[in-house]
């Protein structure tokens, strides 16, 4: 089975149609969403209604910091004040429609357990601890995922693909654990230095997982950045920074 993982398109509508462009000539089966289908950039309505009359099957859809932020007004969780005034304009933009995705169509705790080819997955936005906490760094406990096979996470907008391995009580595994952890990058903000819009497509079976990056438009969406709005965010784009 083929499993697509998209994160933090960021309401990039260029990105995301980009992605899809690309997948016209690849099969996959099913969708992983690991959070920030909006904000940032100017497209939220738009992003939101691809996502939501997608064919793919969405195996998992799972809340951001974004989606919390402006659901629940959670803007002190912010470092910079050019993050609170985009969330805040991006929430004052939302249709109707829009809020009701948010609401009805996403897992509001920012993870979400599934099975898949008789493995035990867990998507999770930041970590299981905390929807705004980034990964792998040198205080990551990985021995809290030890109850699944393949973790998959956004929040940092970089991508990843890593086996860990522990010890474990069975004979059969010669007394290993092997945990796979994923993040697939950013569709519409990358931050790796690699201004291209990156995704990942994750063989169930055979346990690879290709990080691809597909060039988009990136002056097509600038150019419908609010002037009202700290430039920060447009011109990031350029850089993948």
């Amino acid at each position: 089975m083929k499993l697509l993982i998209l994160s933090d398109i960021h309401g990039n509508l260029a990105a995301v149609q980009a992605v899809l462009d690309y997948l016209n000539d690849r099969q996959v089966d099913c969708l992983a969403l690991l959070g920030d289908l909006i904000d940032y950039c100017p497209h939220s309505n738009e992003v939101l209604e691809i996502i939501a009359n997608l064919k793919i099957p969405v195996i998992c859809n799972i809340w951001g910091n974004h989606e919390d932020a402006i659901i629940y007004d959670h803007y002190e969780r912010f470092t910079v004040s050019r993050a609170i005034e985009s969330s805040k304009y991006t929430k004052s933009t939302l249709s109707s429609e829009s809020f009701n995705y948010l609401n009805t169509q996403m897992e509001k705790k920012g993870w979400q357990k599934f099975l898949l080819d008789g493995k035990k997955y867990l998507a999770v936005h930041g970590t299981i601890e905390d929807i705004w906490r980034g990964q792998f760094d040198v205080k990551t406990d990985l021995s809290l995922y030890l109850d699944y096979d393949v973790v998959l996470m956004g929040h940092s907008h970089r991508p990843i693909f890593y086996e860990a391995f522990f010890k474990c009580e069975d004979e059969k595994t010669r007394n290993q654990k092997k945990i796979i952890f994923i993040n697939p990058g950013s569709v519409g903000q990358p931050r790796n230095l690699n201004f291209h819009s990156q995704f990942a497509i994750f063989d169930t079976v055979l346990q690879t997982c290709e990080l691809i990056k597909v060039p988009y438009d990136i002056k097509l969406e600038q150019e419908a950045f609010s002037d009202k709005l700290d430039p920060f965010y447009k011109k990031r784009l350029e850089m993948g920074v």
